[in-house]
């Protein structure tokens, strides 16, 4: 592994690079990142349906980044004066030169689709059938699902005065139909629309009977295709051709108005499908003139239009990996540890909690020294064990918890609940306004508080989006608490795929410090004297740059000085500045984004020293990790909630938090950091022209740092 002194050359530049503006756009770095995830569907090397399934998310992103990120652009150009953060450049500016690079990528995904995945699946008995070639049996039988499947929940909308143009979901499939002849009244109409429920399957699987595949698939587009004209009887078909609207779901609530949140959130919710138009996919052999109804209908430019040669949603292609049951095309199945083995924990570490019924408390043992988990390689399970035996225990007096996102049927809300209805005090902050986890935060916190949990929706103004349990309890008499803090959030099926740490420690100082601020999110008092924690919107990043900066006088004093941070998003502009000015003092930085950089990396007098790698594999990496060298011999670790993102660390309650045992900080340091320095197979490196290549070492052997992580938690 690498030594925490360890540098690296730094990233080549040319003459040019000091040409470059200093801040790399966010939108467009985020672009950059889906490339990074696309590029793992054309990556030979990497199972076909695990491909398959990268090619969905990319998909996905590519949704969220028009109804999320461009539709913020476009918020933007009602406001003469505004500019974006942190290139100050003009929305309409961004909009333009962003046009480009989405439509290049949306066209390189249905390159991959169709004259990649298809015809490597293709070679492995999957294949996706076209119309043109079902055979008579196969045409049978799709004409009777048609019939009794999809039919009966199929509403066609004919266009005339008394049925004008149906409002149309966003990211709904869509269909608008051309025809010929007189309705059932004698009238002629042209256009219809027939929107599909999103209830319906967008992939098929043939039956045995139908086939004699084992794995063929049939998109329900060409279902309806070859089928529509059942859905105009006495009139004539002449075009049917699939298309979708990507609209704006950002919500609109001033919070200084609404008496009740969560009253306000589920009024706006149900508005969200709604939306103003950002974006229209239509199939590529729609005539002109029907694409330019629609862009009508919609208030699009021509820059807003996406042809598609495919199905227009290709995030619902990621059900074939389940129905085609290839588990050898998929990553092999890896089994969570319930322990820490002994390989993947310094020699002497705690040995984590096993199910036996006269095991030691939970409360013991972490009182005896820190324990920390590392998901996914970790189970989650110990966290809710902790939160069942807080539950139970006699000696427990309150438990207070942060919940940002949870998912449904919860063990941790089950948990919650059990210990109100114990009289246990407890205290859930539920952030109502998580992205498209709004309307089941809503369902937890209504389920929480019947339960008799009291429930508080954070700060006017400010996402709770840290992670704290904090468990209060009485021993010998005297007040002591137990705290877990994280990096990600208390979902049971993230923590399978996504990479965070987690610390459960009886650190008194760490305990009080979370006491405060739990009473600041229920009562809005002022928080004051931190002793271990950093928190934001307060002390976390002038703690931060209070760190880069005495970096850089260490490497002005000639001492050996070394930041290494990890986190999903940096655009901060004076996080930025002032990791800038610590290269130009010659302090070795290595940053490990993930996505979104707007630092330009390896630029000569700017930023030589700095080297920036994202890491895209098979779990999303999700820790918030700080290094910092300091000269006093006594380097300092902290894992965080809080990326380095202006929204983090101005507009939200996030938390930092120190790891202070010994074995803890060599694990994070070793398993968060190090050893993603040395990965040569799924890092990307950012250059300074704000492109990323992928990272080789023709000297080193292959090395793919989760790889390396899976291996050495299953004991290999």
């Amino acid at each position: 592994m690498t030594d925490v002194s360890d540098t690296q050359t730094s990233a080549e530049h040319t003459d040019s690079d000091a040409e470059l503006p200093p801040y790399i756009n966010r939108e467009h770095s985020l672009l950059e990142f889906n490339r990074r995830v696309l590029a793992q569907a054309n990556n030979e090397s990497i199972p076909l349906l695990e491909r398959l399934k990268y090619l969905c998310i990319s998909s996905s992103n590519m949704d969220e980044f028009f109804e999320v990120r461009l539709a913020s652009l476009h918020e933007l150009q009602d406001d003469p004066g505004a500019v974006t953060q942190p290139d100050q450049q003009s929305p309409q500016t961004v909009i333009d030169s962003l046009s480009a690079v989405a439509h290049d990528i949306v066209e390189e995904q249905y390159h991959t689709l169709n004259h990649v995945l298809i015809p490597a699946l293709r070679k492995e008995n999957i294949r996706f059938l076209r119309r043109t070639h079902w055979d008579d049996v196969q045409k049978n039988w799709l004409s009777d699902y048609f019939k009794d499947s999809l039919q009966p929940v199929l509403s066609a909308v004919g266009l005339d005065p008394s049925h004008p143009f149906p409002k149309v979901l966003n990211k709904s499939l869509n269909f608008i139909v051309s025809l010929e002849g007189k309705d059932a009244f004698g009238r002629s109409n042209g256009l219809a629309i027939v929107p599909v429920p999103r209830s319906l399957p967008r992939i098929i699987k043939l039956p045995p009977e139908a086939t004699d595949g084992e794995n063929d698939f049939v998109f329900l587009s060409s279902i309806l295709h070859a089928n529509v004209s059942r859905l105009f009887p006495g009139m004539t078909v002449t075009g049917c051709y699939q298309f979708r609207v990507t609209r704006n779901t950002n919500l609109f609530i001033d919070e200084e108005e609404v008496d009740d949140l969560m009253s306000a959130l589920r009024g706006e919710l149900s508005s969200r499908q709604y939306g103003g138009a950002i974006r229209l996919e239509v199939a590529d052999n729609c005539p002109q003139h029907m694409i330019d109804y629609l862009m009508d209908r919609f208030n699009l430019n021509e820059q807003a239009l996406y042809k598609v040669n495919g199905p227009v949603n290709l995030h619902r292609l990621n059900t074939v990996p389940d129905m085609a049951n290839r588990n050898d095309l998929q990553f092999p199945p890896y089994q969570q540890k319930n322990l820490i083995s002994q390989k993947a924990q310094p020699k002497g570490a705690l040995r984590l909690f096993t199910r036996q019924k006269n095991r030691e408390s939970l409360f013991d043992r972490i009182s005896k020294q820190d324990v920390l988990l590392h998901h996914p390689y970790d189970s989650f399970n110990p966290v809710v064990d902790f939160l069942r035996e807080a539950s139970a225990d006699k000696d427990v007096l309150a438990i207070r918890m942060t919940l940002y996102r949870t998912g449904e049927d919860s063990a941790i809300i089950k948990a919650l609940e059990k210990a109100a209805q114990n009289g246990k005090e407890v205290t859930a902050v539920v952030e109502l306004r998580a992205r498209f986890d709004e309307d089941n935060n809503i369902l937890q916190a209504t389920r929480l508080q019947d339960a008799g949990v009291h429930v508080v929706y954070g700060v006017v103004g400010y996402k709770t989006h840290a992670k704290m349990i904090l468990v209060v309890r009485r021993e010998n008499g005297r007040i002591r608490y137990y705290t877990h803090m994280g990096t990600g959030n208390y979902h049971h099926i993230t923590t399978r795929f996504y990479s965070d740490f987690g610390l459960m420690t009886a650190n008194q100082a760490i305990g009080r410090d979370s006491s405060k601020i739990f009473q600041q999110l229920t009562s809005l008092g002022d928080t004051k004297d931190l002793e271990a924690l950093l928190q934001s919107p307060f002390t976390l990043k002038s703690g931060m740059i209070e760190r880069i900066q005495r970096e850089a006088e260490n490497a002005r004093q000639g001492v050996s000085a070394r930041i290494i941070a990890k986190m999903n998003g940096l655009d901060d502009q004076d996080i930025i500045d002032a990791l800038y000015q610590a290269s130009q003092a010659g302090v070795q930085i290595d940053l490990i984004v993930r996505g979104i950089c707007s630092l330009r990396p390896g630029v000569s007098g700017l930023s030589e020293n700095i080297r920036v790698t994202s890491i895209i594999g098979r779990f999303l990496e999700h820790h918030r990790i700080y290094y910092f060298q300091n000269s006093t011999g006594k380097p300092e670790l902290f894992c965080s909630s809080a990326d380095w993102m202006r929204r983090n660390l101005v507009s939200r309650v996030e938390t930092c938090f120190p790891i202070l045992n010994q074995q803890c900080f060599q694990k994070v340091y070793t398993e968060g950091l190090a050893i993603y320095l040395e990965d040569n197979q799924g890092a990307w490196q950012l250059h300074p022209d704000g492109h990323y290549h992928l990272k080789t070492n023709n000297t080193a052997p292959p090395f793919n740092a989760q790889t390396a992580l899976i291996e050495n938690y299953s004991g290999n």
